[in-house]
């Protein structure tokens, strides 16, 4: 092991993912209602502000990094060697891109060149999903293989039929990688640095730095204009990047038992990282804006700053007072986090294919903020309703 964790599941690191995964469906909701206020709104690229919507995703790295050491150690400690452990890694990876790279492609989707509608392929390309990546109870795994290989096929049709665009003439491509994808990209990175670095949280402190340092460089006229371009690709992935870091020093902090952080001395340590987060966030602020577009390097030092501080909260509300009942209601989604994240698009599509739409009231203010708050929380009910009969997925 790398680092010596505490066994099982950590119930605060679970509600965090799940308050974050309801906030992420109801700022996703929200965004097509029209006449709400600027608060509950994406901040324009170019502005030098952000709402609490522009932290949802960076939200989402920040968990993937404080997950990342309790899932390498745990392969470990089941017996897997260094290749085994890749091999997972590399497999969650691409899934993580090849389902950002499908749902980037959904929206722009020709239905005359395609030949089946948007709704009818995106909800296959969703079915496909689940049963590529359900977690099967068959006795016999062959079963399992089975079902496993029919969403693949089903995922390699529905690629090789896809037309995009107005002319109907574009493949199936990377426009960009999508918010699955950026996770996916920043998650490799991240598994590469902790593994290099032994799990210290020297080392990874060292890297957020160089991560953020290469996002500085990047931006300079000698590389973005000159021969060096080419690395300014990925600038965006080394800023995110930094955000998972800064969640996998937090999991160090408060869970490696190795590093003896308690009572005084964890509070120090962790009011001194959130310090650090806000100063070094300030120190950017001037030469770069706040802005998620741009994932410039204050964005993602304030937003790294402020999971800082809810995920304390709820340390010291469920870890320390057990104050956690509350947290029932979030763990279904906390705990299976990919199928949660895809089912407010299963029935948005599946509406779409069957003819149903909302009356026009829900589309616009107050009655509309109303409905994405009630949708979001019967989406978690419904993930709820769907582990129970057994859909649970797993990259």
């Amino acid at each position: 092991m790398i680092n010596k964790l505490s066994n099982g599941r950590i119930l605060s690191i679970d509600a965090f993912r799940g308050i974050t995964i309801l906030v992420m469906i109801f700022v996703n909701s929200v965004a097509a209602v029209q006449g709400i206020p600027g608060w509950m709104q994406h901040a324009h690229a170019n502005e030098d502000r952000m709402t609490f919507v522009d932290v949802v995703f960076p939200a989402f790295l920040f968990i993937v990094g404080m997950s990342i050491p309790f899932a390498v150690n745990s392969r470990l400690a089941k017996g897997d060697n260094f290749w085994q452990l890749q091999k997972h890694i590399l497999w969650r990876t691409l899934g993580l891109l090849v389902l950002g790279l499908f749902m980037v492609n959904t929206g722009d989707l020709n239905p005359a060149a395609t030949g089946i509608s948007r709704a009818l392929w995106a909800v296959l390309f969703y079915l496909c999903v689940i049963l590529v990546w359900n977690v099967y109870r068959f006795r016999q795994s062959w079963l399992a293989w089975c079902f496993k290989g029919a969403g693949v096929a089903g995922l390699i049709v529905l690629a090789l039929i896809y037309r995009g665009g107005e002319s109907g003439t574009t493949y199936l491509a990377p426009q960009w990688w999508g918010i699955l994808g950026l996770i996916g990209w920043a998650y490799l990175y991240s598994c590469i640095i902790y593994q290099f670095f032994h799990g210290h949280p020297t080392g990874i402190l060292l890297m957020i730095v160089v991560c953020i340092g290469y996002y500085v460089v990047c931006q300079q006229p000698f590389i973005r204009d000159g021969q060096w371009s080419w690395l300014d690709g990925q600038a965006g992935n080394a800023a995110h990047t930094s955000v998972v870091l800064c969640g996998m020093l937090l999991t160090l902090f408060y869970f490696d038992e190795s590093l003896g952080l308690k009572g005084s001395r964890l509070v120090a340590r962790v009011t001194g990282f959130l310090a650090i987060l806000l100063i070094a966030a300030a120190m950017m602020r001037p030469a770069y804006k706040i802005s998620k577009i741009h994932a410039t390097p204050s964005w993602c030092l304030y937003s790294a700053a402020i999971c800082v501080a809810v995920f304390s909260i709820l340390y010291y509300l469920i870890d320390v007072k057990h104050i956690s009942r509350w947290t029932t209601f979030f763990r279904p989604a906390g705990s299976n986090p990919l199928l949660t994240y895809i089912l407010p698009d299963i029935v948005y599509f599946g509406m779409m294919l069957c003819g149903v739409g909302l009356p026009a009231v829900l589309g616009e203010g107050l009655p509309g903020v109303i409905w994405c708050i009630f949708f979001a929380a019967a989406m978690l009910l419904l993930v709820k309703g769907l582990n129970k009969a057994g859909i649970r997925l797993q990259l």
